[in-house]
């Protein structure tokens, strides 16, 4: 079987792979990928090699749904991602697999044994239909119960902290912090990954690899070389937020709604 990873953290997916390679050692991994251009390109020369698709769905340059916005593509698909109960309930309505993070060698086994009577039968559940379907599904659902706070240390307690006053989630040497609109600075426990599933995405939006933004904070953006943007957002961040030319669009189209 010959497989191919689009993940954007080496070290998941290198994690991926020795377990792949301990179910099944003839298993083949042809390619790590970690963004949606490098994904294109490489599918559009090798896809009709590959048996399987291992796919995160938040990557470096934007959602791996975008390439099938470039790509037509009838290679299954399981996807990777944190836990997301609306998310999840949308997979299974359209009756695609999904893995969640950390993974389990159990679960990744069930997947292909899925895998191979889904190709045993002819079967393939995840056609340009249903990723459509899926992803309008994803993006239709509710933000009412989404996360309100979180509990970051203060002067030797625990205090909550309310979403709506982070102006910007950012991850620094494996660190996250969340900056409040009065300049605050406090340690998050979880990962930008976790947080993003957890904070509404009509308020929030993932700018890059580092930053995750609120839209109330967003003073402007403005143009940046090779179609790329900057985020200007207060309180001012010690570096550039800079959205990549592929998600630029989908930014502009978050920043209006």
């Amino acid at each position: 079987m010959k497989i191919a990873i689009i993940e954007d953290e080496p070290k998941i997916a290198e994690s991926l792979k020795l377990i792949l390679m301990e179910i099944d050692p003839s298993i083949s991994v042809m390619k790590i990928l970690s963004s949606v251009k490098s994904s294109v390109e490489w599918l559009r020369v090798n896809q009709s090699s590959c048996d399987l698709l291992f796919m995160d769905i938040n990557l470096t340059d934007g959602l791996s749904f975008e390439i099938f916005n470039q790509i037509e593509s009838n290679t299954p698909i399981e996807f990777l991602k944190a836990y997301d109960q609306y998310a999840l309930d949308a997979f299974k309505v359209n009756g695609v697999d999904y893995i969640l993070k950390p993974f389990d060698k159990t679960k990744i086994k069930q997947s292909l044994k899925k895998f191979k009577s889904l190709t045993q039968t002819g079967s393939n559940p995840t056609n340009a239909e249903s990723l459509q379907h899926l992803l309008e599904v994803v993006a239709s659902k509710t933000i009412t119960n989404k996360r309100k706070s979180y509990l970051v240390y203060h002067q030797d307690k625990l205090i909550p902290l309310a979403v709506d006053d982070i102006s910007w989630f950012y991850k620094s040497n494996q660190v996250t912090y969340a900056c409040t609109i009065s300049k605050k600075k406090y340690v998050i426990d979880d990962a930008l990954d976790k947080i993003q599933n957890e904070v509404s995405s009509v308020n929030f939006y993932r700018a890059n690899r580092q930053f995750i933004v609120s839209k109330n904070a967003i003073e402007n953006i403005a143009i940046y070389f090779n179609g790329r943007l900057i985020v200007n957002i207060l309180p001012k961040p010690d570096e550039k937020i800079i959205v990549s030319k592929a998600k630029a669009t989908d930014f502009k189209k978050w920043l209006s709604k």
